[in-house]
C-alpha cells in the first residue's frame, strides 16, 4: 500500500462542534471506568473549558482536520502546548487528540495525520510531541509505536477492595 498523504486545515465552527462531542464522549466513556457516568461527563466537559477557553480560536492551539489528496476529510486532530510545562516554556508540543474516522481507519491515514500534525508542530517552533493513550487502546499504541514514538512515563492501577471483617 502506498503511503497516504493529507494536508491540515483549520475546522470550521460546526466541525469544531462535531469534535468537540466526539470527544467528551469518548474521554467521558474512558475516565467513566474510573468514576461515576455523570462524573465522568463533566470532568470531560471541564477538560474542554479549560484547555480551550477560547474554543476554536484558543491561542497557540490547533485545531485541524485532515483532508487526503481527493479532498475527502479522514479525520482531526488537536495540537497543542504541552499541559505538563509551565507556561511559556518553549519546545514541547501536545497531542491532545487524533481521529481517524471510521470509513478511513487501517488504510494508513492515522499515520498520515501523525506526519502532518508534527510537520506543523516543527513549523511552530516545537522540538518534540508528546501524548497520553489509554493502556488498553492496543490500535493506538501499536501505531504510535510504528511512527516512532517511545513510551516516556507509566501510570498503572488496581481496583482492590477490603476483605470482609478487615476494619480500617
Amino acid at each position: 500500500m502506498d503511503a497516504q498523504k493529507v494536508t491540515l486545515r483549520k475546522m470550521t465552527p460546526p466541525e469544531y462542534d462535531a469534535a468537540t462531542e466526539h470527544r467528551e464522549a469518548e474521554t467521558a466513556r474512558e475516565l467513566g471506568k474510573f468514576m461515576p457516568e455523570e462524573l465522568a461527563r463533566e470532568r470531560a466537559h471541564q477538560g474542554t473549558a479549560q484547555f480551550l477557553p477560547d474554543g476554536l480560536d484558543t491561542a497557540g492551539h490547533h485545531l485541524v482536520v485532515a483532508e487526503n489528496e481527493a479532498g475527502e476529510v479522514v479525520g482531526n486532530a488537536w495540537i497543542g502546548p504541552d499541559p505538563r510545562r509551565a507556561a511559556g516554556t518553549a519546545g514541547s508540543a501536545w497531542l491532545y487528540d487524533i481521529n481517524v474516522f471510521p470509513a478511513f481507519r487501517r488504510r494508513g491515514y492515522g499515520s498520515a495525520v501523525l506526519c502532518a500534525a508534527e510537520e506543523l508542530v516543527v513549523r511552530e517552533g516545537w522540538t518534540s510531541l508528546g501524548l497520553n493513550v489509554s493502556g488498553d487502546n492496543e490500535a493506538a499504541i501499536a501505531l504510535y509505536r510504528r511512527n516512532g514514538y517511545d513510551v516516556e512515563s507509566m501510570s498503572l492501577r488496581k481496583s482492590v477492595r477490603q476483605a470482609p471483617g478487615i476494619n480500617s
